[in-house]
């Protein structure tokens, strides 16, 4: 329960106009809200499950692990998320994930 009501924080924080309210009675523009909405969610689960292969592809914390721990492992975190600070996005290099898939 506690992880569904922090994406719901997260989603309020990547969803920011209008306080996180789709502010318009226009379908389409509700539709497309949504569907961006969407798009943000997939692509920060996505990000978050790269770098949690990241650190298990570690040894030294596949060994601390336990059973338990992985279990609670979840890609819904969104703390590294700054949602009022500066972002700095540099589109001519990649992010240094070992297991990110490599295109040419």
């Amino acid at each position: 329960m506690n992880v569904v009501e922090s994406w719901n924080r997260a989603n309020s924080v990547i969803f920011f106009g209008k306080g996180g309210d789709i502010a318009t009675n226009r379908r389409d523009e509700q539709e497309l809200s949504v569907l961006c909405l969407r798009v943000l969610q997939a692509a920060l689960v996505y990000v978050n499950t790269l770098m949690v292969q990241d650190v298990l592809a570690d040894e030294d914390w596949a060994d601390q692990l336990t059973d338990a721990d992985r279990r609670g492992l979840t890609p819904l975190f969104w703390t590294h998320v700054a949602p009022y600070g500066e972002v700095k996005l540099d589109m001519s290099s990649r992010l240094t994930l070992a297991n990110a898939p490599h295109q040419p």
